[in-house]
């Protein structure tokens, strides 16, 4: 029972932050909105989608849009719908894994040179600084084309090349959270460093955490997309955005625009949606933020 009471505790009160952020910040409740009927696209594609990924059929080759094919079909006749759930699914799992791991190396980083500082923080300061000249897809073809592609390497590479670079804004804030008085109390009442890190930084931090997270998502979701259309993504048959603007987008752009379209349309509104939803998380976790 007080299991029970807690979680609908919790989910109430998740509901009550949303319907504020829709009447504080509706741009970014609308974002929040469309960024959750992503997630439920790509977590349920296998049952939402008409037709198989890769289905084809070749009497109904670049047909337009119509009531059998919501976005028409591509070039062997697979249905483009279908292949744009699937997409997002596939942009579900890369995006959340990427940022997730991201996230996880950006708070390493962050809170060990933000609290203990000295050599420590120069030393990997210096690192993450010679890390960020480097163009990020720059950095992105020459590794890929290195290692291969593969949805593993592509996570692994994604979230390390954001992990770094966030590092700096977990950095930031825990020097903020170091130089406050209730941890200054702990650290006078004998508290171990690793009590005052669990108990004391990461708490405080945690509103920065929540919004480089979800910014990362849409990050991680173009820059694979732009490996895809370059043709460093995902190996073929799996359907990805990206590669679906590279191949029969781009081809048959002009005798089929709804190839182009379809995932054109569906990877911005996707990234736009999360980078306002981002933005409002901040202004609504950031007290500092609240009101303007």
């Amino acid at each position: 029972m007080g299991a029970t009471a807690a979680q609908a505790t919790r989910s109430n009160s998740l509901l009550a932050f949303h319907s504020k952020m829709l009447r504080d910040k509706p741009l970014g409740g609308v974002g929040g909105i469309i960024f959750t009927l992503f997630l439920f696209c790509g977590l349920f594609a296998d049952f939402l989608a008409p037709y198989g990924m890769n289905e084809t059929d070749m009497q109904r080759v670049l047909e337009a849009p119509s009531l059998a094919h919501w976005m028409g079909t591509d070039h062997i006749g697979r249905d483009v719908f279908s292949r744009i759930l699937y997409g997002a699914q596939l942009s579900v799992i890369i995006g959340f894994l990427a940022a997730g791991l991201a996230t996880m190396i950006s708070i390493i980083l962050g809170v060990l040179t933000g609290y203990f500082g000295g050599k420590v923080d120069m030393l990997i300061q210096r690192f993450v600084d010679a890390w960020m000249t480097f163009p990020d897809l720059v950095l992105l073809i020459v590794v890929v084309s290195i290692v291969g592609p593969s949805i593993n390497q592509i996570i692994i590479i994604l979230g390390c090349l954001y992990g770094i670079a966030g590092s700096r804004i977990i950095r930031g804030s825990t020097i903020a959270v170091r130089e406050n008085m209730y941890t200054h109390a702990a650290q006078s009442m004998g508290a171990t460093t690793l009590h005052i890190v669990w108990f004391h930084v990461l708490p405080n931090v945690m509103p920065v955490v929540i919004v480089l997270f979800t910014t990362r998502v849409g990050a991680v979701i173009l820059a694979e997309a732009g490996l895809s259309f370059l043709g460093l993504g995902i190996p073929p048959p799996v359907p990805t955005w990206g590669s679906m603007l590279s191949g029969g987008g781009r081809t048959y752009m002009y005798v089929g625009p709804w190839l182009a379209l379809a995932p054109g349309l569906a990877l911005t509104v996707v990234v736009y949606a999360i980078n306002v939803y981002g933005d409002a998380l901040r202004d609504m976790l950031d007290p500092r933020m609240r009101g303007r």
